[in-house]
């Protein structure tokens, strides 16, 4: 298949943790032919969704790991798949992306199906399971997120559309720095917050499941480092193997069948305890470090189901 990868610049990825990297590699060794483009480069030109981008080799040798064609406008229509791949923010820019991909379905697979990826954002889509989730709120107005703490005491506060634990902040009871932070939040952007009642949970790890297709393949967990709430990698949480538990497993069944019904072939859930906190469905990652930990070779499934969609 001809298959095309919008995501962010190649170059600098960590190439035993970038989930795209590793499935890229994977579409390599079983046969097809690669394009990446960033998503800078996409373009609606009458009538045409076209990317500027290169043909793409890659391979699994730290500081070689990539090698580009000719530079090249393409109409992404007479691919088999697009990936939408860039990370967040989650803003108008990314936005735009998924109302430009839309337009090449259902001629043209795109993964994640970037309908649902623009109405599912990860920390939205969870408001569809009241059951799984702590308790939590969403909010812009400072007497609601005070009431919502004063209500549970210690609190988790963060913007609604951020990542890679930036902006997260822990606001234990009695912690006066609430209306600050919403001044500073409020002063540069005009998107709520969301707050949730703090799990001391987390002290043992913040897991992420792998869905494909809707159905649980894996899980790592994320440990804080010392003297941090958050978990993410991206500032420093350090993954471990482990395995899923009968909870896990019951909050898969829940929301799979949702995602295998909207196109979401690649999710990441984070679970905390017993509680379903987020559903990354704009560029999940973790499947190196599950390959690593106990074999799975999440990237093979996911071909897999793509290659069935596209028979």
């Amino acid at each position: 298949m001809k298959v095309a990868f919008q995501m962010d610049p190649i170059g600098p990825i960590d190439i035993t943790a970038d989930s795209t990297f590793r499935i890229a590699l994977e579409a390599q060794e079983r046969g097809h032919e690669l394009f990446y483009y960033t998503p800078d480069r996409l373009a609606y030109n009458q009538g045409r969704v076209t990317a500027r981008g290169w043909p793409l080799k890659v391979q699994a040798v730290e500081g070689d790991h990539y090698h580009l064609g000719a530079e090249q406008v393409v109409d992404l229509a007479e691919f088999d798949v697009v990936w939408l791949r860039q990370d967040p923010p989650f803003d108008m820019f990314y936005i735009t992306t998924t109302h430009l991909l839309d337009r090449l379905t259902p001629s043209t697979l795109v993964v994640n199906d970037p309908f649902w990826v623009r109405n599912y954002p990860e920390k939205l889509l969870i408001l569809d399971f009241p059951d799984l989730m702590p308790p939590t709120a969403i909010a812009r107005d400072l007497d609601t997120i005070r009431e919502f703490k004063a209500q549970h005491g210690d609190v988790i506060l963060k913007p609604l559309y951020g990542n890679g634990g930036a902006g997260v902040f822990f606001l234990p009871e009695g912690d006066k720095n609430l209306s600050s932070l919403h001044e500073l939040f409020t002063g540069f952007s005009r998107e709520p917050l969301i707050v949730q009642k703090y799990l001391p949970e987390i002290k043992q790890g913040d897991k992420r499941v792998i869905l494909v297709d809707g159905e649980p393949v894996g899980a790592i967990n994320r440990l804080p480092a010392k003297g941090e709430t958050r978990s993410n990698m991206h500032v420093g949480g350090r993954p471990e193997k482990v395995a899923m538990t009968e909870r896990d497993l019951e909050i898969c069944a829940t929301i799979g069948p949702l995602l295998k019904e909207k196109g979401q072939v690649f999710v990441g859930i984070d679970v905390i305890g017993t509680y379903l906190t987020e559903i990354n469905v704009t560029s999940p990652t973790g499947i190196q470090e599950l390959e690593r930990f106990d074999g799975t070779n999440t990237a093979e499934k996911i071909w897999q189901a793509i290659e069935a969609k596209r028979q």
